[in-house]
């Protein structure tokens, strides 16, 4: 059995003091911070062995009135030391340690004694600091803004999207405009990478950022998407961080950070919550589904979810999501969806439904147990609210809901995750990604991976089959390596893709890309064996938008995954973290410039001799190095 390792060391002191100074470390000394208070200039400044990181302004919100008077004062401080390891149900590594040394300031206002905390926290892999507000003094109230800002000394190196699913630019800091998304990474030094974000945003407003300029530096700004009520006892803030890696790829290796800021899993049993790749069903018909099914059953897909249009018009607030009542300009039918559902558990296939956010928040506490009755596994929430402080309360209350009924949640459009599905797991993917259903260039995709996945998952919905793969994307070894590359653990395999005797779809959005699944085309045996939750994880090359290699273990086999953008990749993986790499057999799924031309992918077998891999990529293309460990 795996044994949790926790020491905690508590040091107390009480004073009453202004212009102090208090020094943390991280567990093995590779960052220091120091908490600076003083009259209108509250800062932690960060830094490591060599160089300053950044310094971070804290305790600076505006309120609907002028309820802090006078400055900051601290009357005690805590300090604890936390080192412990855990398993999570699923993700891109079976075991995440948790060490960090903490302290947690009590403050006081100088003019009117209201008093709040501040809580600041420093690992190996960066820090995080929250806010807690005294039940006493601030129960009622209403935060307008919230000013917490990171500032930077030079012109930094950035990637940036505005929204949760646009397009990314590479840029400087000066160069910012208008409200951008989290987390955001910059680049201040060869060999340093920072992101910045929020975690266990749960009943608050979602904090994007803004940029602004000082004389002295360049500085990055939270911006809450809305007032905050603070109406509960002993309310706290999201954790706001800064990760820092010496690559891109280490932040990415090192995203549990963002878990590991979110409450352990609250579900008692979670033995109904299960990974798998899915087959989304669009012709919403009785046959297609049946197709669907058996051809979910043939290769090993654990899924089919039934999209928009199967209970009526979804934008459609007469629509009714207790009942099956086809969108005519979806599908003419007829969808017997009960029988599907009774067919599909007999080949031990589960059936997951979309809901738009009409119908969720007007029907939730009504077809969450009819949903368990007819014997769905999961939803994928459409197009939810997403930023006030009341769309992001109601929909983590929607997912503890679903929950109750042991329903797996997707949270589908511009909501990024910042680390619920530690809490409750049954948030099992959410998109808030540019996937391929939005036709990314590999330079695009390559910059997601960097950026964005340090969040967490990300339903890419990969397409395999679709033409734009071949006209837009790199071909379909790249969408192979994506599948690797970009983790969910609900993979959306075949997003424009329908079995060859399933009917055609009818109407709707996407028709226009509909492509069969030919089953004979050895790439189909490829994603029947696919993995979609991993044991290990390295990065071993990221170049942002430009090109990158993941490695991810699940058993004893290793998926290498190889993504380029624009020219040619001269590809050199170091095997040695093997260990004996002659007892691995290897094959390579990979497309040449013929390949790309003829629009196949080539499969070969080898045996490794020594501990480099080479192989040159053609531009915009990709590749997957499977290795199985010999017995």
């Amino acid at each position: 059995m795996f044994r949790s390792i926790l020491i905690t060391l508590f040091i107390s002191c009480a004073i009453i003091v202004q212009g102090q100074k208090l020094r943390l470390e991280s567990p093995n000394k590779i960052l220091s911070a120091e908490v600076h208070l003083a009259s209108g200039n509250n800062t932690i400044h960060l830094s490591s062995a060599s160089q300053t990181l950044t310094d971070i302004k804290v305790l600076d919100f505006d309120w609907t009135e002028n309820i802090v008077q006078g400055n900051w004062q601290l009357i005690k401080s805590d300090k604890r030391t936390v080192s412990r390891k855990w398993k999570p149900l699923f993700g891109e590594r079976n075991t995440i340690k948790n060490n960090y040394n903490e302290i947690e300031l009590q403050l006081q206002s100088s003019g009117n004694h209201k008093k709040m905390r501040l809580y600041v926290r420093l690992y190996d892999e960066g820090i995080a600091l929250k806010y807690g507000f005294d039940k006493n003094d601030f129960s009622g109230l209403t935060i307008k803004s919230e000013s917490t800002a990171f500032h930077f000394s030079n012109d930094a190196t950035t990637w940036v999207a505005g929204a949760a699913q646009s397009a990314y630019i590479k840029t400087t800091l000066s160069q910012l405009k208008g409200e951008f998304e989290r987390p955001l990474v910059v680049n201040p030094a060869p060999q340093l990478f920072m992101a910045i974000g929020e975690a266990a945003l749960v009943d608050f407003a979602r904090m994007k950022f803004t940029y602004k300029a000082d004389a002295k530096s360049y500085i990055v700004q939270s911006a809450l998407s809305g007032p905050v009520a603070l109406d509960k006892a002993a309310y706290e803030s999201p954790w706001r961080y800064v990760m820092v890696g010496k690559t891109a790829g280490e932040l990415v290796e090192n995203n549990y950070f963002i878990l590991n800021l979110n409450k352990p899993n609250e579900i008692a049993d979670s033995s109904w919550i299960k990974p798998g790749k899915v087959l989304r069903e669009v012709t919403l018909t009785t046959a297609g589904g049946i197709a669907a099914v058996d051809f979910a059953a043939r290769n090993q897909i654990d899924y089919v979810e039934f999209d928009a249009g199967w209970y009526g018009p979804e934008e459609s607030t007469a629509a009714d999501a207790s009942r099956v009542n086809v969108d005519p300009a979806r599908s003419k039918g007829p969808l017997d969806l009960q029988s599907i559902i009774d067919y599909a558990r007999k080949k031990n296939i589960g059936i997951l439904l979309y809901v738009n956010k009409k119908a969720l928040e007007t029907q939730l506490d009504q077809i969450l147990p009819i949903y368990q009755q007819w014997g769905i596994k999961g939803l994928k929430f459409g197009f939810v609210n997403v930023g006030s402080q009341q769309a992001t309360a109601w929909l983590h209350e929607a997912i503890r809901k679903a929950a109750q009924y042991k329903l797996m949640v997707d949270v589908h459009d511009e909501y990024r995750p910042t680390g619920y599905s530690r809490t409750f797991p049954n948030l099992i993917t959410q998109e808030g990604i540019r996937g391929d259903e939005e036709s990314p260039s590999s330079e695009q995709s390559l910059i997601t991976m960097f950026t964005r996945a340090i969040a967490g998952a990300g339903d890419y919905t990969n397409c395999y089959h679709a033409v734009r793969v071949t006209t837009k994307m790199g071909g379909k070894a790249a969408q192979m390596a994506k599948a690797v590359m970009l983790y969910s653990p609900w993979q959306f395999i075949y997003w424009y893709d329908r079995p060859a005797d399933a009917p055609h779809k009818a109407g709707g959005a996407g028709g226009e890309h509909e492509t069969l699944i030919d089953e004979s085309e050895n790439a189909v045996a490829f994603y029947r064996s696919l993995p979609v939750t991993w044991d290990e994880t390295k990065v071993l090359k990221s170049a942002i938008g430009e090109c990158g290699i993941i490695a991810r273990r699940a058993g004893n086999r290793w998926y290498i995954a190889m993504l380029g953008a624009k020219v040619k990749q001269d590809i050199k993986i170091d095997l040695s973290f093997l260990g004996t790499p002659n007892r691995f057999k290897a094959q390579l799924w990979s497309q040449d410039e013929q390949g790309l031309a003829k629009n196949t992918v080539d499969r070969t077998e080898f045996a490794l001799k020594n501990n480099m891999f080479n192989l040159i990529l053609e531009p915009d293309a990709g590749a997957v190095l499977i290795l199985d460990k010999i017995k």
